[in-house]
């Protein structure tokens, strides 16, 4: 009998929620089968960090068990990553350069063309931006950015099983085109492209006016909405999904998702921190990957 894919999971942060999420959901009963699941570790865990004080002990550790983590995804030793919550300020302390999880993977990966994506039972959206002030949003939308977002969404879409998904595109101003003209000249252009390229496989709709789009979505209108900035999707997702959303990267060459939520620093060590989003994490890994094993 073939021995089971693995699933690699790092702890994260080892000052917040990270090793206490990934304990409770290694011992839920509720995880996938059809993989074994392995602890992450670049080294023996250092018994002086204490729960809720971050350092850069804990941030070092964290940043070196990530890249033990893609490595080993790279060369093929575990199916797919999930990644426990990481503190950003923590790892900057220890020299990070970049805005988080997401950036280093896609670095690590050789990888240009990659987006965030946060999805849950309810709601899948992808972000065009993501940590940019709002200001800033606007200079950062090109056509082919949104283009591309557009693609790796329905790649997301059909690794999931959905063949011919319906994809929602927002406008950036309110009403999408009434105020503006980013809709005209940067959004609509782009929907053209992926349209020509991508042919009767989808269903594309937009420009869409932002405040009513994910009212059709949460009625199945649409399988996915892509979103101009990181609010504009996150608002909506965590109001629905707060305990259960999840962070996927899409367009790397290994699978990556991540619970939808931070280090909790607050609760670290009290043993209040729930393991949903950790678990939802790791089955939507599970999916993702067996999915990419049919395709191979």
């Amino acid at each position: 009998m073939a021995a089971k894919p693995v699933i690699g999971i790092t702890l994260g942060d080892l000052a917040g929620i990270g090793p206490e999420i990934v304990e409770k959901s290694l011992s839920s009963g509720r995880l996938d089968k059809g993989f074994l699941y392995r602890v992450i570790l670049h080294d023996e865990i250092p018994a002086q960090i204490a729960p809720g004080k971050y350092s850069r002990m804990s941030a070092q550790f964290a940043l070196e068990s990530l890249g033990e983590g893609v490595r080993q995804a790279l060369n093929g030793q575990i199916a797919a990553l999930v990644t426990a919550p990481v503190n950003k300020t923590a790892l900057k302390s220890v020299g990070f350069k970049f805005p988080g999880q997401t950036e280093f993977l896609a670095d690590a990966c050789g990888t240009e063309k990659f987006a965030m994506m946060l999805c849950s039972d309810k709601l899948r959206v992808s972000l065009v931006t993501t940590h940019l002030p709002v200001k800033d949003v606007s200079k950062a939308l090109t056509p082919s950015r949104i283009k591309d977002i557009i693609l790796l969404t329905t790649e997301f879409c059909r690794f999931t099983g959905i063949q011919k998904p319906k994809i929602g595109v927002l406008g950036l101003n309110p009403h999408a085109g009434e105020i503006g003209d980013e809709e005209a000249k940067i959004i609509a252009p782009a929907i053209s492209q992926a349209r020509k390229l991508l042919g009767r496989n989808i269903h594309l709709s937009g420009p869409l006016s932002p405040d009513t789009a994910f009212y059709y979505a949460l009625r199945g209108v649409y399988d996915a909405v892509v979103c101009m900035y990181h609010d504009q999707g996150l608002i909506p997702l965590k109001m629905l999904s707060f305990d259960t959303g999840v962070n996927v990267t899409l367009g790397l060459p290994v699978v990556r998702t991540s619970p939808d939520h931070g280090t909790a620093f607050d609760i670290a060590g009290k043993g209040k921190a729930s393991p949903e989003s950790m678990i939802s994490a790791i089955n939507l890994a599970a999916a993702l990957a067996t999915g990419r094993m049919k395709k191979k």
